[in-house]
């Protein structure tokens, strides 16, 4: 191998369907699926929304480079689910390139507003013009998201299982 774990990681936008898509991949790889969020909200003791509202965004993107460096000693091949805004600092695009394949789930600002219109649970989404904001943010973090990935899946029309053996495929994967 080139350095590079062989596990999958999923990057995107909030609402790209990485959660679900990487639950459909650890089915059919049968491997362990770990979502980023998740791991941070176990050891912070509560919820992102929270940890943005007390400390803040910057503080929030310190533990993800923190648990991505962790995530480096892992042997067992996994499913990452990353944050929407894990690839923003270049530190972690690196570190997910060294975890293994990074794929992009691209999807559209209508796409991302249809799939979470009603949660209140995204503190990036909170405001007046929550449409306004998706596009403002999609936009700023398009490239960034490109130069992390290795594999860019176009997900705006494709359920959790289409997205998964398309996934398969592209990786040759059993």
């Amino acid at each position: 191998m080139d350095g590079r774990g062989d596990s999958i990681i999923l990057i995107g936008f909030m609402g790209s369907g990485k959660s679900s898509t990487g639950v459909a991949l650890s089915y059919r790889l049968q491997c362990t699926v770990l979502d980023t969020d998740k791991l941070i909200e176990k050891r912070e003791g509560r919820s992102i929304s929270e940890i943005f509202q007390t400390e803040g965004e910057d503080y929030f993107r310190m533990k993800e480079t923190e648990l991505l460096r962790e995530l480096q000693e892992e042997k067992a091949r996994h499913i990452y689910s990353a944050g929407g805004g894990t690839p923003l600092r270049e530190e972690n695009r690196e570190l997910l390139g060294r975890l293994g394949t990074v794929v992009y789930l691209r999807v559209s600002p209508e796409t991302v507003y249809e799939r979470l219109k009603g949660d209140t649970t995204r503190p990036l989404l909170q405001g007046d013009d929550p449409m306004g904001r998706i596009r403002e943010l999609l936009s700023q973090r398009e490239d960034l998201y490109r130069k992390a990935a290795d594999i860019v899946i176009e997900a705006d029309d494709k359920n959790t299982t289409q997205a998964a053996e398309e996934i398969a495929g592209l990786l040759q994967l059993p």
